[in-house]
């Protein structure tokens, strides 16, 4: 098992803000992901949405970054952590910009990226960037399949219904091979799918930790299956997040568990397939508090689930 390092002021969810990290600025984020790095945490995933309607801002603040370029800063700050989005929305951007991102990164970065897309969930958002919401499915199993010609063919070609292009040059590639590692967040069937079809990792949110076996099992048990699943990301804290950001009263998902308590969680997360998790943050007063506990887990709990 390994951990996630769960940058402050990402996000002004209701469920889990701390008021404290409203005043956690750029600089201390860069200083905090290479505290992660030295510390021996494994990825810093950067939250994306564009924009926030103001009837969805009580539960899902209005406070986020554009995923790649929170992604891409965080690489260039460091040297060996891996970087991810958690999530990016991927109807939402051109899949030439967002290959092109992405292959830029992974190059700069010496290969430490992975890419977690998702369909999006907010129909407002998408109505205001004049997205077609009810199609995002459809443009999201476009967009992907496009993305990775461009990653991995010296003469990439595409026609489709939302992309197509021929006789162009696409350069640099990414670093890794095949290509950057893809992982989708969400746990629909069409999205489940679309994991079996392309993904290495898969990010649920909603399902819950019992049914992440017969989850895993759906994928693999798609005539397209490619054979690539290996990561699977949840975070202890997961369940306090529902639907639309609404705030739910989880016990397993509590923060501030023991020592004890923790390693076992993140066994049983293990034991249900899991490879990769974050602990919580129980309530601290300042930055300081922060640097103390994500010490404390990197001295206790990550040798003791590695």
């Amino acid at each position: 098992m390994k951990l996630g390092f769960a940058m402050p002021h990402m996000v002004r969810l209701k469920a889990m803000r701390q008021v404290w990290e409203d005043g956690v600025t750029g600089a201390d984020q860069t200083r905090l992901a290479k505290w992660a790095e030295k510390l021996g945490y494994a990825m810093i995933a950067v939250p994306e949405h564009f924009i926030i309607p103001k009837a969805h801002v009580e539960l899902s603040g209005d406070w986020y970054f554009n995923a790649y370029a929170g992604m891409a800063h965080f690489a260039g700050a460091t040297e060996t952590i891996r970087v991810n989005s958690c999530i990016a929305i991927l109807p939402l951007q051109h899949p030439i910009t967002t290959a092109k991102v992405l292959a830029t990164m992974d190059w700069l970065s010496s290969g430490r990226v992975t890419a977690t897309f998702a369909a999006g969930w907010l129909e407002e958002e998408f109505d205001i960037m004049g997205v077609p919401f009810h199609e995002r499915g459809a443009i999201s199993e476009e967009y992907t399949a496009a993305i990775i010609e461009l990653w991995t063919k010296e003469s990439p070609e595409f026609e489709g219904k939302y992309v197509s292009f021929k006789d162009v040059a696409f350069e640099p590639k990414p670093v890794q091979t095949p290509h950057i590692p893809i992982w989708f967040g969400g746990e629909a069937k069409p999205v489940l799918r679309r994991v079996a079809r392309y993904g290495s990792g898969w990010w649920p949110f909603l399902t819950k930790p019992e049914n992440i076996p017969s989850q895993i099992d759906f994928i693999k048990s798609q005539p397209d299956y490619a054979g690539k699943l290996t990561d699977i990301y949840y975070g202890m804290g997961a369940g306090r997040v529902g639907e639309g950001h609404v705030v739910q009263d989880d016990p397993d998902a509590r923060p501030g568990q023991s020592k004890q308590e923790i390693v076992d969680r993140l066994g049983e997360l293990a034991g249900l397939g899991v490879t990769m998790s974050s602990v919580p943050m129980p309530a601290v007063k300042d930055l300081q508090g922060y640097y103390d506990y994500t010490q404390w887990v990197a001295e206790e709990i990550i040798p003791a689930v590695a």
